[in-house]
Order: C-alpha cells, then structure tokens, then sequence
C-alpha cells in the first residue's frame, strides 16, 4: 500500500466523544490532547514529497508522553531529516472551552 494524501480518517463527533471520554475515564488527571500551531503543521506538509504527517509517541527527560510529528511520503517513509514538530501545548492546562471532546 501507498499513501496517496487523500485518505479517509473522518471520524463523526458522537464516536470521537466516546473515545476521548473513555481515555479520560482510563486516568482523569492524564492529558486530554496536545495543540500543534499551523505554522508547524503547515511547514512540514510543505515540504518536497510529503503527502502526510505521522505522529509518534515519546517520552521526554521528565518521564512525560510528548508526540513527535514527522512528514511521510507516499511511499510510508517518514521525512525524519526534514522538519519534525513537537513542544505541543497540552491539554490541560490550554484546553479552551469545555466541550464534547475534552469533558
């Protein structure tokens, strides 16, 4: 299989709410989400032959899960040399309005 860039991962409100309620319900003190500007976002979907981004998961000096965002062509092989994205802005405590997805 090859990436194309154009692939589905639409996902209706009333499952993504269960699914985020069930994580919260795993750990209510664990982080919600993570915030990603558009300017990182957008820098690395610029880049020559990126079709997506691929997140990975981390740990960072503090023992804290972090998520690393790489390009991926459409071959499936992450732009690792080219611009990756993390320094996300956790949820809580910048979590905005209460809503479906994060209470």
């Amino acid at each position: 299989m090859s990436f194309t860039g154009e692939e589905n991962h639409e996902i209706s409100l009333e499952q993504a709410s269960t699914w985020t309620k069930d994580y919260r319900d795993l750990d209510p003190r664990a982080t919600k989400g993570h915030f990603f500007g558009k300017n990182a976002i957008q820098s690395i979907l610029d880049q020559t032959d990126c079709v997506g981004i691929r997140i990975y998961y981390g740990l960072d000096g503090d023992g804290a899960k972090q998520l690393i965002i790489a390009g991926a062509t459409a071959n499936e092989d992450d732009l690792y040399e080219g611009l990756l994205a993390e320094r996300s802005m956790p949820t809580p405590p910048f979590g905005g309005a209460n809503n479906p997805l994060n209470s």
